[in-house]
């Protein structure tokens, strides 16, 4: 009888796997890749087209050596890593650490599997393959240039500024999108705007500033917005506006001009992505990226739930595709219809991605088996693992069901020469939205329902409202990985190591859920654009994803893409070591003696940008955090301020007498006082702005 070998990638998913196989099958791991580049040199031979010099990674000669032994007992070996460009070329380094390419009277083939289930890995059995070297070739080919700008650039890095730091493809590309944002942020002038709202009332009754029954509470008024005239929208963007508007209105009747009703539909969401998955469990669960891939892995490689042994929940995490097997939507249809009603299953129309690029060989992410619910595997789970797959289970769910309905109603009201707009929907059909998915649509109780055109309302009260813009959002985590796959940048495996790769570089801390650039980001960000302005470049680093994945469909020759980018990054390598200035800071004295030796402190540079240290280290080890003075009085107690960092990196400025007086902002202060109200001013790019974003005063900074 004929024995067969499949080897995986990690070994959570042996036992779950072996379950679903014979005694004639022996399954084994990996532990991932086997072989790579070696660390103490490039590793890729430039000077014979870029020839990678492939070694085994240390530590995992004993599981090598185990692998050939079962090779060995083995007739037939099925490499089953996972199904991405990855897992292929796993599969082939695989092939050639165990010269399974060499061996005679034994068959080789690659399986892959979307799911861990049964009948996905007998499914698997049944259709092996020979190795995808276009794949291989794409993930290669990635591997290569990161390593190019990683060992070429790194070391630059450490000669000019400090060692432990590191320049990516990926990475460098990523931290100069956050540095561009900080800089939008930083250099964003607010602008004032006005909101105008009346409430009105739907009875006959006194028009007064809202008493009567109206104060009393009997009768809800009917919140108007301000809308503009006949010509269309008018924009209230001072005082001025708003107190011209007011006149106009004086004594004006207010009559109901125009009522439309009607019917809006909310389609079901899409299941999910590695991209969509990671946003929405930032989002609702606050999970970092890096530890939604983490619970979804392990509900992926398999958990231990009741009544069903070891199983994998979920499939495979790693995909941009919303495609849906045709099984499983049939599966999900059937469930839908027994469980909440034929009229919550979608229709074919609805279930269909439109403009979406699917890749074939991968599916969205959903879980393996729709009647497992949340409820069901609640008590096998951990907390965490739980919530993960509920939201992912929830999604898809909602995927596979019809549209949300609501009924809509929109009032046009006419005071004088001026418009107000009343508007107001109630949902009628809860569609999807039946699983529990959260939904951001109001819904009203329809209180316009007995308002007709011509009827006259009573005027309640005016109420005027000042605002003012708001700059760019900080990015999360979230949206970060948004960002990134809109801009084409890196691909689903690469999001969560990227971001964890800033943190861990001290080049971005993370606040609540905001990432902020830190004095170290900023600093590195600033010699790659100087010295390496395409690989920071966003457009060229989503041109070089493009590329890749035209080596892993086979229209671009992986050497080519190689040696087209290699000799640009060498010259600007040699360029940068040349003319790029030193910015370390080690040997600056400061006016600050050390109060345990006496020794003037100097100004040293860390993770978190600068600090004191006594220069007599090692015998004396002191160090206090640095502050700059920025000659600007403290609006609240008159010391100076100081420039300081937040415990993970953040600039902010603060009183040199804290913890005495608490004053702080994130906003450099003038050391000029507000006009209008008196609030301590502060710096905006070429402006000063009024710390009272309630006051909105700002000026040209040399006018003050």
């Amino acid at each position: 009888m004929a024995k067969y070998l499949v080897i995986v990638e990690s070994p959570a998913k042996v036992k779950t796997i072996k379950k679903f196989l014979g005694s004639s099958y022996e399954v084994d791991a990996s532990g991932g890749h086997v072989r790579d580049l070696p660390k103490s040199q490039l590793g890729i031979d430039v000077e014979h087209d870029y020839e990678p010099k492939y070694i085994t990674i240390r530590g995992k000669g004993d599981i090598l050596a185990k692998l050939r032994k079962e090779v060995k007992k083995a007739d037939v070996i099925y490499l089953a890593t996972d199904p991405d460009r990855e897992g292929e070329a796993i599969s082939w380094h695989l092939m050639k650490a165990l010269k399974l390419d060499e061996a005679e009277g034994k068959k080789v083939y690659r399986i892959s599997f979307n799911e861990i289930t049964k009948n996905a890995v007998k499914t698997s059995l049944k259709e092996p393959r020979q190795l995808d070297m276009n794949l291989v070739d794409a993930q290669q080919t990635r591997r290569i240039l990161d390593r190019m700008v990683g060992y070429r650039i790194s070391p630059l890095l450490w000669a000019k500024v400090k060692r432990g730091l590191s320049a990516g493809r990926v990475q460098s590309a990523a931290l100069r999108m956050i540095c561009d944002r900080e800089e939008e942020i930083e250099a964003f002038i607010p602008d004032e705007y006005w909101e105008l709202e009346a409430d009105l009332l739907d009875t006959p009754g006194p028009a007064d500033s809202g008493t009567g029954a109206a104060r009393k509470g009997r009768i809800k008024p009917l919140t108007a917005r301000f809308y503009g005239d006949g010509k269309g929208r008018v924009e209230l963007t001072s005082r001025e506006d708003v107190d011209k508007i007011l006149a106009a209105l004086k004594d004006c009747r207010y009559v109901v001009d125009e009522v439309k009703k009607g019917e809006r539909v909310k389609k079901a969401p899409l299941p999910f992505t590695t991209s969509t998955l990671q946003q929405e469990a930032s989002r609702s669960l606050n999970f970092s990226t890096q530890k939604t891939m983490r619970l979804a892995q392990q509900l992926y490689e398999g958990v231990t739930v009741k009544g069903y042994g070891t199983i994998g929940l979920i499939t495979y995490l790693r995909t941009d595709s919303t495609r849906v097997a045709e099984e499983a939507a049939a599966a999900a249809r059937a469930y839908i219809g027994e469980t909440y009603g034929l009229q919550y299953v979608a229709g074919e129309e609805a279930r269909k991605a439109k403009g979406v690029k699917i890749q074939d060989a991968h599916e969205a992410i959903r879980p393996t088996d729709i009647r497992l619910t949340p409820a069901q595997v609640k008590d096998s789970l951990d907390r965490d693992q739980f919530r993960l797959y509920q939201l992912i289970w929830k999604r898809f769910a909602a995927s596979r069901m019809s549209s949300a309905v609501y009924t809509t109603m929109t009032v046009k009201v006419k005071a004088g020469e001026y418009y107000f707009n009343l508007s107001a929907a109630r949902r009628v059909f809860d569609g999807y939205l039946c699983t529990g998915i959260e939904d951001d649509e109001k819904d009203d109780d329809l209180s316009l329902e007995n308002l007709t055109e011509g009827k006259e309302l009573k005027l309640s009260q005016l109420r005027e409202s000042q605002h003012f813009t708001q700059p760019p959002a900080h990015f999360t985590e979230a949206s970060l990985v948004k960002a990134l796959e809109e801009e084409g940048i890196g691909r689903p495996s690469t999001y969560a190591p990227t971001i964890t790769t800033l943190l861990g570089r001290r080049y971005v801390a993370r606040e609540k859920k905001n990432l902020y650039v830190t004095e170290l980001g900023e600093v590195v960000n600033r010699i790659m654009k100087e010295n390496f302005p395409s690989i920071v470049d966003v457009k060229f680093t989503a041109n070089m994803e493009y590329l890749l994945d035209g080596v892993g469909d086979g229209s671009v020759d992986w050497k080519t893409v190689v040696r087209n980018f290699y000799p640009d990054l060498d010259e600007a390598v040699k360029a940068a070591e040349k003319d790029q200035q030193s910015v370390t800071i080690e040997d600056e004295l400061s006016d600050e003696i050390c109060e345990l030796c006496g020794r003037r402190m100097v100004i040293k540079y860390g993770p978190h940008g600068k600090f004191l240290a006594c220069p007599g280290f090692p015998e004396c080890k002191n160090t206090k955090p640095y502050l700059e003075k920025i000659g600007v009085p403290c609006p609240k107690c008159g010391g100076e301020l100081v420039e300081k960092k937040t415990r993970k990196g953040r600039r902010y400025y603060g009183c040199e007498n804290s913890p005495e007086c608490d004053f702080m902002s994130w906003q450099k202060p003038s050391g000029t006082r507000c006009p209008k109200c008196g609030s301590y001013m502060v710096e905006k790019g070429s402006k000063l702005l009024c710390s009272n974003e309630t006051c909105g005063y700002s000026v040209n900074a040399g006018e003050m």
